[in-house]
């Protein structure tokens, strides 16, 4: 059974959020065959502490505003501001400092589940922007 159109709206409107502050690399899958507990499971990643913060508050703000009060069940990596989790029920939310990203590899756990289209304005990832600077350098 695919993730709940629900839990899917709710994504994008966090993905939104994260795209707004600037985040990077934001991928959200749908996880309900291999897990069962959660439908969906998103990803971004943020430059610094501070933008980890910022994009983790702005998610949860705009959640709070736009999808009926939502709020987190659980919110761990406040202190640090590497790895800022924000488990929804639904859905669990994964806002990574870029050097925690590339060591713990999310992406690799949810690989054969089906990616969600975040429909975003301005879906760049750190590929992207790479691609970007070798053409421009050309």
């Amino acid at each position: 059974m695919p993730a709940l159109q629900s839990s899917i709206d709710d994504i994008r409107v966090a993905a939104a959020a994260a795209d707004r502050m600037k985040a990077t690399d934001i991928v959200a899958f749908d996880v309900t065959v291999p897990l069962g507990i959660t439908d969906i499971m998103m990803v971004a990643t943020a430059s610094n502490e501070r933008q980890v913060l910022a994009v983790a508050e702005e998610i949860e703000r705009d959640l709070y505003l736009k999808c009926g009060k939502r709020q987190p069940r659980e919110r761990e990596g406040l202190t640090e501001g590497q790895w800022v989790l924000l488990d929804y029920g639904d859905y669990v939310i994964h806002v990574m400092h870029t050097e925690s990203r590339e060591y713990y590899n999310l992406e690799r756990l949810w690989r054969d589940c089906p990616q969600i289209d975040l429909q975003l304005e301005h879906p760049e990832t750190s590929a992207d922007n790479a691609d970007t600077a070798d053409s421009d350098a050309e």
